[in-house]
């Protein structure tokens, strides 16, 4: 059976009338999420419901509601996007957006102070970002829905005019970068990279130097304090700069099993898979939301979709 049902499959999965699922999902008692217009339900977590259901009242139930989202994480200029959408859903549940970098997002989810986590954490002996951190961050049980890829790579000033076209190029004499802070998805990739070429941090003037989102490199270096720095297209677009592409990665979205269903996250999911947040997104340039609202777990295989 496949890992994510749909309503009629759901209703022979528990033996009940396709109209008592509806049911079910009416007053959210079941465990499902909107995907592309369509109610889906992920098996395991239909298996778990189901476990949890005949266990009786002395089961331990998921923490009530939170008057507020918070996300925590990394950082993309389509973020306010995600936010102004949200805000014209539930208007009395506050969104708000902690830029900390991927690592401490995960962390926040994990020790229950974020709902949310805004990675893109690259696993450099898989090529899978996220997932193969999940099951030691978040063991009791997690989910990933991809916001959308986007294209990360060097910032450098209109024209290019010290040739800046890779990372080797950064620990030439005299170049000054700008870093991102430590922890953050951008900075372990640039760090792999460095490993990977053979380079010591000491050889890159400004590496010790870092902010904390996207634009704040941008902006570094537009006003001259900085040579480059590794941010998004977007980034580069919105301030006029020059962009030389290094890697396609995928951000997600990182919700904790006990966070899942709650309402401010499946309006968050809802609102990633429908179509105006991916053509207000694709409009910034540099970002692909082909799979954005997918839900992945550690446990599934790159590209394959699972609860």
């Amino acid at each position: 059976m496949s890992q994510l049902m749909n309503t009629k499959e759901v209703a022979a999965y528990l033996g009940i009338h396709e109209k008592k699922v509806y049911y079910l999902v009416k007053t959210r008692k079941i465990p499902c999420t909107r995907v592309t217009g369509k109610w889906v339900f992920p098996k395991n977590l239909i298996d778990q419901w189901i476990e949890e259901s005949a266990a009786g009242p002395t089961q331990k139930r998921r923490e009530e509601e939170r008057p507020f989202l918070l996300a925590a994480g990394s950082d993309d200029p389509s973020l306010t996007i995600l936010r102004e959408l949200y805000t014209t859903r539930l208007t009395l549940t506050p969104f708000f957006l902690a830029t900390v970098g991927s690592s401490a997002g995960l962390a926040a989810v994990r020790d229950g102070v974020a709902d949310l986590a805004l990675a893109h954490l690259l696993d450099p002996a898989t090529g899978e970002y996220n997932l193969p951190y999940l099951q030691n961050t978040l063991p009791s049980g997690a989910a990933a829905v991809p916001l959308f890829y986007r294209e990360l790579g060097l910032v450098v000033r209109p024209g290019n005019p010290l040739g800046v076209r890779s990372v080797a190029d950064l620990a030439r004499t005299g170049l000054r970068i700008i870093n991102r802070q430590p922890g953050s998805g951008t900075r372990l990739y640039f760090d792999h990279e460095l490993a990977r070429l053979g380079i010591e941090p000491k050889q890159i003037t400004g590496y010790p130097v870092a902010v904390v989102t996207h634009l704040e490199v941008g902006l570094k270096v537009l006003r001259g304090d900085a040579d480059a720095g590794l941010a998004t297209r977007a980034a580069a677009r919105l301030l006029g700069l020059d962009f030389t592409p290094l890697t396609r990665e995928r951000f997600d979205i990182v919700i904790a099993k006990d966070r899942f269903f709650s309402r401010g996250v499946q309006t968050v999911i809802e609102i990633v898979g429908s179509r105006e947040f991916r053509t207000r997104v694709e409009a910034l340039g540099g970002y692909d939301t082909s799979e954005s609202g997918r839900i992945l777990a550690p446990d599934s295989s790159p590209g394959k979709e699972t609860p």
